[in-house]
């Protein structure tokens, strides 16, 4: 049984990691390794303590352009681990193999119950195209802190917005199988944003079940969500943002599927099926690098 827990780096979502793990029951110490000393929870500040604290549960919450590294030291150094990596996995590809832990990475809106009705709902249906869309503005995306300082905004520390929303091409892939094709690929700073990445990401291509078109971006005042899936008569628009799915038939009737789940909902669940070695709707090691091999695709894509 998990009791004893590791997070390194303390950031917003090893905030939010470490808030949420204290209401497990049955987790008895939380450990915290950074530079800034939490003071509410056990505090290191050093990568070389880790063995002497011997946690069984590691989530890694680093700049993701510290990822590979802390990954590297812990699997060197530990066996047996349960370690969640944040997403992305790493800045780009690595070739690197796991012996001797259990790693996975937190591609938690695959546990969105709008995403998980999609998968359930597609199987075995004929789908023509899927949009997936999300738009938002950066300077919204995080509390006290400025978006010009964040690692969102800066190219060496893995910011921009093909690592930032690549949760929305794992999920299409987790959802519509891999992607066989790609037609078109525009990577490009686009807006006044005082960042050095790229702030916008159009991919249009195939996957095995359908053609899909992925609209991301970064500068958006129009906050959006959204997979839209065209089918053999029926078309549907599922709302992560709204928490909705509406299905509309060949004989003009709508049907609509609304969801109750706070803003900790996937979060929590990612943690319970980790917790509870329930892993097969998790994205592992395996998953997640060939998702980086894919980004590193598109990078170099040319028509």
């Amino acid at each position: 049984m998990i009791k004893k827990v590791l997070i390194i780096g303390f950031g917003s979502i090893g905030k939010r990691h470490a808030t949420i793990l204290k209401k497990f029951k049955h987790i008895s110490d939380i450990y915290i390794l950074s530079k800034r000393n939490p003071k509410i929870f056990k505090y290191i500040n050093k990568l070389s303590q880790i063995k002497k604290i011997d946690p069984d549960y590691i989530i890694i919450c680093s700049r993701t352009s510290d990822h590979f590294m802390h990954l590297k030291y812990i699997e060197k150094n530990m066996t047996k681990k349960i370690i969640l990596i944040e997403k992305p996995l790493f800045c780009k590809f690595h070739k690197f193999n796991i012996l001797k832990n259990k790693v996975f990475v937190g591609y938690n809106l695959r546990q969105h119950p709008v995403v998980r009705f999609i998968k359930n709902f597609i199987t075995n249906k004929k789908i023509f195209s899927v949009n997936i869309i999300c738009n938002s503005y950066l300077p919204n995306w995080r509390k006290n802190i400025n978006y010009k300082d964040s690692y969102s905004s800066n190219k060496r520390l893995g910011g921009g917005v093909l690592l930032d929303l690549s949760h929305e091409i794992d999920y299409l892939e987790w959802i519509f199988n891999r992607i066989k094709k790609l037609d078109f690929v525009r990577i490009k700073k686009l807006s006044n944003l005082k960042i050095n990445v790229e702030d916008c990401v159009t991919i249009a291509g195939e996957t095995k079940l359908s053609n899909f078109i992925l609209d991301l971006n970064y500068y958006s005042l129009y906050q959006r969500r959204e997979i839209i899936v065209d089918g053999n008569n029926f078309s549907l628009k599922g709302d992560l943002i709204n928490n909705f799915v509406e299905i509309y038939f060949k004989n003009k009737k709508k049907k609509i599927i609304t969801f109750k789940n706070g803003i900790d909902y996937t979060y929590i669940r990612q943690h319970k099926l980790i917790l509870n070695k329930n892993y097969r709707t998790l994205s592992n090691f395996k998953n997640a690098n060939k998702l980086m091999s894919l980004l590193d695709k598109f990078r170099k894509f040319k028509k």
